[in-house]
């Protein structure tokens, strides 16, 4: 993991090789920058596993490095996966005899909003957490 930019009160950014290493320490930066953001845990939670789904993503999907920002924004966190392929990912239908398939649902369900945003170089999905208002 390289740290490109490490300023815990404006955003943080890694570059992840595509290995399974990397899921456990894009969570790890997410709980880190949560907690040093003082955000609530359920947050910092919902965030891991959107975090988690998204570098899978890349890892399975993408191409090249993977490049992780997050930043703090509204009172939540901004997750930011870049990879170089511009394949979008598809939120489908969940396959009850399926073991795999429902990384997106889980991430529309858990974020306030997300999306893809294509760049010279491949996309950046995105999720945006706020904390829960109920």
């Amino acid at each position: 993991m390289r740290v490109v930019l490490n300023d815990p009160l404006a955003e943080v950014r890694v570059t992840l090789t595509a290995e399974g290493g990397s899921c456990a320490r894009a969570r790890q930066l997410v709980r880190e920058a949560a907690a040093s953001w003082d955000l609530p845990e359920e947050l910092a939670d919902d965030a891991q596993l959107v975090v988690t789904e998204l570098v899978s993503n890349g890892i399975d999907h993408g191409e090249g490095l993977i490049t992780l920002t997050v930043r703090r924004k509204d009172g939540g966190m901004l997750v930011e996966v870049h990879d170089e392929s511009p394949e979008k990912p598809l939120l489908r239908p969940v396959d009850p005899s399926s073991a795999r398939g429902r990384g997106m649902q889980l991430v529309q369900a858990l974020s306030a909003d997300w999306g893809t945003t294509p760049d010279s170089s491949g996309k950046v999905v995105w999720a945006q957490l706020v904390p829960d208002q109920g």
